[in-house]
């Protein structure tokens, strides 16, 4: 008895001579076509070219000179001559503090200094005559002395009831107004001298004989798109044994005032200009086993590449070996490569 079963395998095996011939016209027509489609990538010629060998540190802007206005002696104020956020010039006076009480004491010293000099003076022609003793003149003599002492000291009590301005620069906030008592420890105002001023920053100590007096720095601030230049004029001589880092302070101009003392820094260290260097995007470096590849064009085919690099920047490295002037070096699309696979190189405008 025939079953619907039997039909179906009856079937397919007149079909299977079709079904083969039809695979295998296929295969035909895809070997015809020249085998899969060329990846389109981007790439980049190699032109070798000067290059910065530098490294990238975080530092601050401070002041070429700083410092807190303070009382050296307790007084009352009588006169402020600054205004806040004003300029001054070294030799200025800045503030005074009532000094009465000791211009009295230094009225009543030189009475006593000129009692004192007219008695040694008679001391001195009764001596020639014997008519006193040595030691009644060395007693008038040392009361001069301590005399004139006190007499300086007092000036020099005076001097500091006046402050003046140790160098040139802009005042900030003031802290104190007149008729007010000050101290030793009451803050007046700050001075600060911004023109120039210093870059203060640290890098590796393996970087220690690559920097030296003279090195160019360039770095940029928060909020100011422009980039500054300056060099490094002093160097820590002992390695921080916490960080292993060596702190550096380099100098910049500032005659428009755009660096302001406090700002976080990014700076970039110059350490040489190599020319001549061959140079590719970090994007086209691919980590394996024994080393770095990259994959460049030859012929319209991939070829996969060893090399050995050298300085690396932000957005690319240096290429010491693997590659010569005028290789295409491939940049996208390096994870789809495989060995002799067609590419269609898409160069950069």
């Amino acid at each position: 008895m025939f079953h619907f079963k039997d039909f179906k395998y009856l079937v397919l095996v007149l079909l299977m001579p079709f079904i083969f011939i039809g695979c295998k016209g296929k295969t035909k027509e895809q070997t015809d076509k020249g085998g899969p489609k060329a990846i389109t990538v981007n790439a980049v010629v190699i032109i070798p070219r000067t290059l910065e060998n530098n490294i990238l540190a975080t530092g601050n802007v401070i002041a070429n000179e700083e410092v807190e206005l303070r009382s050296e002696i307790p007084g009352r104020i009588v006169t402020i001559n600054f205004g806040e956020g004003s300029l001054v010039t070294k030799g200025d006076l800045l503030l005074k503090i009532d000094d009465r009480e000791l211009q009295a004491q230094l009225k009543k010293l030189q009475v006593d200094e000129k009692q004192a000099r007219d008695d040694l003076y008679r001391k001195e022609k009764l001596l020639e005559l014997k008519a006193v003793s040595q030691e009644e003149y060395d007693k008038s003599f040392n009361t001069l002395g301590i005399t004139q002492a006190q007499i300086d000291l007092i000036r020099t009590q005076i001097s500091k009831t006046e402050i003046y301005a140790p160098f040139s620069g802009q005042i900030g906030l003031r802290h104190v107004s007149p008729g007010g008592f000050v101290s030793s420890a009451t803050l007046v105002a700050r001075l600060q001298q911004i023109d120039p001023v210093k870059i203060d920053f640290a890098i590796p100590e393996k970087y220690r004989g690559k920097v030296q007096k003279g090195t160019l720095i360039k770095f940029s601030v928060e909020g100011n798109d422009s980039v500054f230049a300056g060099h490094v004029y002093a160097i820590e001589p002992k390695i921080d044994p916490v960080t292993r880092n060596v702190s550096l302070r380099a100098v910049c101009p500032n005659p428009k005032g755009m660096l302001i003392p406090g700002a976080f820094a990014k700076v970039d260290i110059i350490l040489d200009n190599l020319k001549d260097a061959m140079v590719i995007p970090s994007e086209a470096i691919i980590p394996v086993m024994n080393g770095e590849k990259i994959y460049v064009c030859r012929e319209g085919k991939a070829r996969s590449q060893i090399i050995q690099t050298g300085i690396r920047a932000e957005r690319e490295v240096q290429v010491t070996e693997g590659i010569k002037p005028g290789d295409t070096v491939i940049t996208t699309g390096i994870l789809q490569l495989r060995e002799d696979a067609g590419v269609k190189i898409r160069l950069p405008k």
